[in-house]
């Protein structure tokens, strides 16, 4: 593998935010439409989302099986910004599975805001995530970004992270994260797990430690916004 390149079968966290923080997902519909495109661009597509859109139901169901390029494991949509856990599973999956799902946002949120250019601060980040307690913990530190921003008292209230995916509360076809092969996760220890986490703030602070040495203190906020 060469030097900056992404490694196949590895667990990244993926963090990227708006130019100046500005705020980019500003009601309901915002929200689900990045679920949707995330949903549908972790696979290998041909076609734009716009256009697989204006396609008929029987032309869907026709373009609806394509090779896997990422695995989504967990995620969080905040008003500026989108935190990830991506299982890379195809060379340059990743890349092509970021590039694709904010060009597309971009897209939809310029026409609909009558506005153009770029939407997002520089490229991408990432980070490998190397242990189990690592990405356990990461996972934590993504579903309590919006309690620690102060825009919902618990974890649950958000509806645009996996949160509920892993406490069984999300229905099947809303969900987006394929987890349970990497983590061994009890919905009810979880949800106790992630809670004990908005009493103490020890191990959200521990993960932004790690997250600060590895990004780099211009790039990471210090908390959720």
């Amino acid at each position: 593998m060469r030097r900056g390149e992404l490694g196949k079968d590895l667990f990244y966290h993926v963090f990227t935010r708006s130019i100046a923080e500005y705020k980019i997902f500003n009601q309901n519909e915002d929200f689900i439409r990045m679920e949707k495109v995330m949903k549908y661009y972790k696979n290998e597509r041909n076609l734009k989302f716009s256009q697989f859109l204006r396609l008929a139901n029987t032309e869907k169901d026709n373009n609806s099986t394509a090779e896997k390029i990422v695995e989504i494991i967990c995620y969080c949509i905040m008003p500026t910004h989108i935190h990830l856990i991506l299982k890379q599973l195809k060379e340059k999956g990743l890349s092509l599975f970021m590039n694709n799902i904010l060009n597309s946002y971009t897209h939809y949120f310029n026409f609909h805001h009558k506005r153009k250019g770029p939407l997002w601060e520089s490229r991408f980040k990432h980070v490998l995530i190397d242990t189990d307690e690592y990405l356990l913990h990461l996972t934590r530190y993504i579903h309590l970004n919006p309690v620690t921003a102060g825009l919902v008292d618990k974890p649950e209230l958000w509806e645009f992270s996996s949160y509920k995916e892993y406490i069984g509360m999300k229905r099947t076809e809303y969900k987006l994260c394929n987890f349970k092969e990497v983590l061994e996760i009890n919905p009810n220890s979880y949800k106790e797990f992630v809670e004990n986490g908005i009493l103490t703030q020890k191990e959200i602070a521990k993960i932004k430690h790690i997250l600060l040495e590895n990004f780099g203190n211009s790039i990471v906020p210090l908390r959720g916004r």
